[in-house]
Parts: structure tokens; sequence; C-alpha cells
């Protein structure tokens, strides 16, 4: 039986989380945490989880910088990081940190389930598309480009209703907020996501705070 914690602060993705852990009787949720001071804080009452999954982009505490703390305090205890976008320095910092894995959060049961066998056996797993990405990396460091940030010309208002979506309003709380309808409010979203090149809230909440938009 293999013991794991999850550190995700989106509700939706901790429960699918649980629903693909809960696929396969080998492997046994003990606890799901906001962020990584509140994982941190149930780890040191109960430490006895082998894997954890976590989340990058966390309030309080990012997954970062508690994988840092938690492999200085619990060395033993293996992490996965999980994450929207395989961009290059969450990669590099999360390895630097101790990551023993790194995937992409739309990975299927059955390889989120592969990847915990790789770890607890003392591989290092990774989605192939951050494999990748380290890969190129190891051959040409210059194309780090840490602290660095994307300039996608937001408008003022598109600005406003992104910091909104971020609080987790929907179309017609956001209306009501910025007294304009439904429908401009779609049609600014839209162009957010053609800006930001993404599909969803998710997706471009994720993507504005890697580049300080919120």
């Amino acid at each position: 039986m293999i013991r794991l914690a999850v550190a995700e602060d989106n509700y939706l993705l901790s429960k699918s989380l649980e629903e693909k852990i809960s696929f396969f009787n080998e492997l046994k949720l003990k606890h799901i945490a906001p962020n990584g001071k509140y994982l941190i804080d149930w780890l040191e009452k109960d430490v006895n989880v082998e894997v954890i999954l976590m989340d990058i982009q966390m309030p309080l505490m990012d997954g970062i910088e508690a994988t840092e703390i938690i492999k200085k305090r619990f060395p033993h205890i293996k992490i996965i990081m999980l994450t929207v976008f395989d961009d290059d320095e969450n990669i590099y910092n999360a390895f630097m940190a101790g990551a023993n894995g790194y995937l992409l959060k739309d990975t299927d049961p059955q390889s989120l389930f592969k990847a915990i066998e790789d770890v607890m056996e003392g591989g290092a797993s990774m989605t192939p598309s951050i494999a990748f990405r380290t890969i190129q990396l190891l051959r040409n460091p210059s194309q780090l480009s840490i602290g660095e940030t994307e300039d996608f010309q937001l408008t003022t208002r598109e600005q406003e209703i992104l910091e909104q979506i971020a609080t987790g309003l929907n179309y017609h709380e956001i209306s009501a907020n910025l007294n304009i309808s439904p429908a401009t409010v779609r049609k600014h979203i839209e162009n957010i996501y053609k800006k930001l090149k993404v599909h969803n809230k998710m997706e471009a909440v994720d993507k504005a705070k890697k580049n300080k938009l919120l």
C-alpha cells in the first residue's frame, strides 16, 4: 500500500485526483491540503506518507517552496509536481527544490499510477512534454529565462475581468460587479483566452499568476 497526500487549492481538481487514486487498491489517499503550508502543518502531526502530489500555484505557500521545505524535513517522501503548463521556470525550480517527478494535470489515471510506482522505485517520472523540455534545458541552459514574463497586452477591462475570474465569479456576477452585460463579459473572456493562448478559466488564472498578472 502506497500512502499519498495531495496539495491542490482547486476543489474540482482535488476531487479529480481523489477519483483517479481511488481506481487503484494499491494506493491510499490520506490527506488533501489546499496549499503547501497546510500540508506541512499536517505532516508535522502525521508523516506516514510515501508520496505527495503537489500543485505548483497555491495561496499562502506554493508547491515549489513547500517541496523544498518538505525535502529538508522529510527526505524520505517522494514528491510529484502537478501543473497545467510545462514552462521552463517551474520545471527548473521544481527539480532544484527536490521534486521526484513532474506531470501535467490532465495525466490519465494509469499514467499517474505508473508515475507513482516509478518514483517509489527511485525513478524520476515526467510527462513526455516535460521530459523533452528538461532535455532541451540540459542541452541549452541559455534557453532558461527565469523571472521573465510575457506581455499579453490585456486592456484595462480585460485585466479587471481576469481578476474577477480568479475569485471564482461567473459571467452574471462579473456583469453585475462591472455594470456590463453578460454577453460583453463573455466576449472579453474570449479575448482574454486568445491573448493568453488558453482554453478555460483554470488555465487562464494559472497562466496569469505565472506571468504576474494577478
